[in-house]
């Protein structure tokens, strides 16, 4: 395996099924008994392209710029989903030109921790939510975005990283309350500046 890309890559062992031991029994793994691993893949070079780059898919935030927006200002979009989910919140902060995080201009880089202070405050405000975890994963799409998730007050198994895995599996909250929560959100970073929008209307 020579032609990978690092020592890194080339030690790892391609077709094998690693093992969860590590993970298996630790307080935020919401697993037990007999897990299995996916076999891990050789990866894929040149990778593929991204939504928004040259190549790939056309970037979903510059196509329909309003779509899932529950609030805006001149700089960024909060993004609250069309359903759903298994937390009480979970959203996505963009800005709402096109960029990348290693060319996000200096004037929107300024107001990107104000941000996430206001976005993680608005959402604790939602009844039962004890706090609100932010990630940047950027492998789906180019345009730059952190996603937003309320921990419930008390669920302890919640914290950390697989909180996102908890979302995929609890029962969704009913309709209405999602769109009250989208609606509060909205409200309290609208005391702040910018505007409430779609679901978030009264």
């Amino acid at each position: 395996m020579s032609e990978l890309p690092s020592e890194y890559h080339r030690r790892l062992p391609y077709g094998e099924r690693v093992s969860p031991e590590p993970l298996i029994g630790r307080p935020f793994f919401p697993f037990e008994g007999d897990v299995q691993v996916v076999p891990l893949d050789e990866p894929i070079l040149p990778e593929p392209p991204r939504r928004g780059e040259p190549g790939g898919e056309p970037c979903t935030t510059c196509a329909e710029p309003e779509r899932m927006v529950i609030w805006r200002d001149d700089q960024w979009l909060l993004k609250a989903g069309l359903a759903p989910s298994g937390l009480p919140m979970v959203a996505i902060l963009e800005p709402r030109e096109h960029y990348r995080l290693d060319n996000l201009p200096p004037e929107l880089t300024r107001t990107l921790g104000p941000m996430i202070q206001r976005v993680a405050g608005a959402i604790r405000a939602i009844d039962g939510v004890a706090r609100t975890h932010f990630n940047r994963w950027g492998d789906g799409g180019e345009h730059f975005h952190l996603w937003f998730l309320a921990r419930p007050l008390g669920m302890m198994q919640l914290r950390g990283a697989m909180i996102a895995a908890w979302d995929d599996m609890l029962p969704r909250i009913p309709h209405d309350e999602f769109v009250a929560n989208a609606r509060l959100v909205a409200g309290k970073l609208a005391e702040d500046g910018g505007e409430p929008v779609g679901v978030a209307l009264p």
